[in-house]
């Protein structure tokens, strides 16, 4: 039987750019990176009070990276949607859509990761 979910993964065609991204636009945490045997090229973030992880793996003998649109998307709480759209814009990634308020109050956006995957940014109501 399954006991949790460890992490989820996201294949990438450049891995410095999408690990810049994550570190820096996001500002999660790298917990680990290696070499798979068969030599896919990993790194593990995690989000603050997650367990959780989130891989990147670029592993080019895989083709070509292709990303489906609207299929998958994180989904990370921000405590303060707008500062964050300042600051991610600044590093050159904008809000793609939104802020959106939601009818049960929460603030709701979206910004788009270097290959494409897109990220969900939700501010809660309190």
């Amino acid at each position: 039987m399954l006991t949790r979910l460890l992490h989820t993964r996201y294949r990438v065609s450049d891995l410095e750019k999408t690990v810049h991204f994550y570190r820096e636009v996001l500002g999660l945490t790298e917990t680990r990176r290696h070499t798979s045997p068969r030599g896919s090229q990993l790194v593990f973030f995690q989000a603050p009070n997650s367990d959780q992880e989130i891989e990147i793996c670029q592993f080019d003998q895989s083709g070509p990276v292709n990303v489906g649109h609207d299929i998958t998307h994180l989904a990370f709480e921000v405590d303060d949607l707008l500062a964050f759209a300042s600051h991610s814009a600044a590093l050159g990634y904008p809000l793609s859509d939104g802020p959106t308020p939601t009818s049960s109050g929460h603030l709701i956006a979206f910004i788009d990761a270097p290959e494409g995957y897109e990220i969900e940014l939700i501010q809660r109501h309190t």
